[in-house]
């Protein structure tokens, strides 16, 4: 399997430094700065892993996800939220079933790394179940 992910942040900064780390270290990698740009990524195919983050201009990470879901693009999917909240609040009530895990900003480059590392083989792990 060839492990994807997708970074959905609003602030270019943020989208940047993880785009060039993460290339640096292997991952293949596509940003989007909204939850409709994320939509069009996933109607265009993508799957794989997805940072998405919670606080967002128009369509916030929660409404971001029950949009995929509803559009029937979830599958081939796992869902992280990145986000500088300390923890979710009560606008994921619903949800929860698709989202793997919740990570905060700040965070550390290399546990990051680690993290998605541990994502892609979740991810892997499914598919060859889903095959068998």
């Amino acid at each position: 399997m060839d492990a994807r992910m997708m970074l959905v942040d609003d602030e270019e900064m943020i989208r940047e430094a993880v785009e060039l780390f993460l290339q640096a270290e292997g991952v293949d990698i596509v940003t989007a700065s909204s939850g409709d740009e994320c939509l069009g990524h996933l109607e265009k195919g993508f799957c794989g892993v997805i940072l998405m983050d919670v606080m967002m201009p128009e369509m916030n990470g929660w409404d971001t996800i029950r949009k995929i879901v509803e559009n029937g693009l979830y599958e081939g999917n796992l869902i992280v939220m990145l986000t500088a909240m300390d923890a979710p609040d009560n606008k994921m009530n619903g949800i929860q079933e698709y989202v793997t895990d919740y990570l905060t900003k700040p965070f550390n480059p290399d546990q990051l790394l680690e993290a998605i590392h541990y994502y892609f083989s979740l991810l892997a792990a499914a598919e060859t179940a889903d095959g068998e």
